[in-house]
């Protein structure tokens, strides 16, 4: 079976968005160490999934990239090349390219995706959608970026109705840039 990988910044207290979704708190001058895992993480799976509310902006940011520098930037390229899952309750539509939406129960879903054919599969948020898949135990790897700072409050990722797990260390990494990547298992 596939794995559910996340991949998500996060506040050294634990937040992963400001209390209106803010995001200027979030390292974004990556080092060149830091983009080589990402790259590499990301050579491991073939679908991403997502909540309606991260999908646009996300759709936008890497299919703009995508054209406006045609074929000179290979991760923005697998980012819109890659299969995308957009998960909705409400919406049925998407404009993304390789994108489409899914409203069906989220658990009978996810693990009809994990049982299918293909490599890992990856979720980047939105911050609801991510504390739904950890509230289902659906998550089977955690990537968590601790951005050095503290936000304060703000959006958790762990919300309220998680019960204690225990979670297996597979490696911590500090990077130049300052974030430090911890990496878990769940199973």
């Amino acid at each position: 079976m596939r794995k559910l990988k996340l991949q998500m910044q996060i506040s050294l207290d634990g937040f992963v968005a400001g209390p209106k979704g803010e995001l200027d708190w979030m390292e974004w001058d990556w080092s060149d160490d830091i983009k080589s895992y990402v790259k590499d993480l990301t050579e491991t799976v073939d679908t991403i999934i997502m909540g309606h509310g991260m999908a646009p902006g996300f759709l936008n940011h890497w299919e703009n990239i995508v054209d406006a520098k045609p074929g000179q930037d290979k991760f923005a390229e697998k980012m819109v090349d890659t299969e995308k899952i957009i998960f909705s309750r409400n919406k049925n539509e998407t404009t993304g390219r390789n994108a489409v939406m899914n409203a069906g129960d989220l658990i009978i879903e996810v693990n009809k995706i994990k049982a299918r054919e293909g490599k890992d599969i990856i979720v980047y948020g939105g911050a609801g959608f991510v504390t739904s898949l950890v509230e289902a135990d659906l998550i089977d790897e955690y990537n968590l970026f601790y951005n050095p700072v503290f936000t304060g409050n703000g959006k958790s990722l762990f919300g309220e109705k998680n019960r204690y797990k225990k979670l297996s260390l597979i490696e911590s990494r500090k990077f130049d840039c300052g974030i430090v990547v911890t990496k878990f298992n769940n199973k």
